[in-house]
């Protein structure tokens, strides 16, 4: 029998950059963040954005779709999240028909 390990991605983690957008954009709204629940669910707010997540999990990546609003339209895409050597989290972002982007967060 064999026990699997918790996912060391689960938690809220602070979006700190981003390759299309400024720091000022990112927190245009709130503070820039990612949260990734036990069961499978989040949410993460960046500039206008505001998305809710469905997420699969494994030890040290998640994969996750995501559905919200920006700039009061809607969004839809999927993305990544990897716990990289330096303890700090890599995430891609595609939204469906649109931009991809690559995020910097640490943990919150």
């Amino acid at each position: 029998m064999t026990t699997r390990r918790p996912c060391a991605v689960l938690g809220k983690w602070r979006i700190t950059s981003a390759d299309l957008w400024d720091a000022d954009y990112l927190d245009l709204v709130e503070p820039a963040y990612i949260r990734f629940d036990e069961g499978g669910h989040g949410e993460m707010a960046f500039g206008a954005l505001q998305a809710g997540l469905e997420c699969e999990t494994a030890v040290s990546i998640i994969f996750f779709s995501f559905e919200g609003s920006d700039e009061m339209d809607p969004v839809l895409g999927t993305g990544t999240a990897k716990l990289a050597e330096d303890g700090t989290l890599e995430v891609e972002v595609s939204y469906h028909h649109g931009d991809e982007a690559q995020l910097k967060a640490r943990r919150w």
